[in-house]
């Protein structure tokens, strides 16, 4: 899978929020140098975006103290 395209267009949630997991979740990757990045052609961002929104991974909001 390049991009969960079909996903992406299908999901009714909050943009924003899936965005921001999959970013998030892009840096992890990277920083750890997962191997899974190269068996998807080196492409961090759709990896992330696909453990996103398979549920591979889970994401929550965290609210920042005052």
């Amino acid at each position: 899978m390049i991009f969960p395209l079909e996903e992406l267009i299908e999901y009714k949630d909050n943009m924003y929020e899936i965005t921001c997991a999959a970013s998030r979740r892009a840096f992890q990757l990277s920083m750890l140098r997962d191997p899974e990045i190269d068996e998807h052609e080196g492409k961090v961002v759709s990896l992330a975006a696909q453990q996103v929104f398979t549920k591979e991974i889970e994401f929550r909001l965290v609210e920042k103290e005052s």
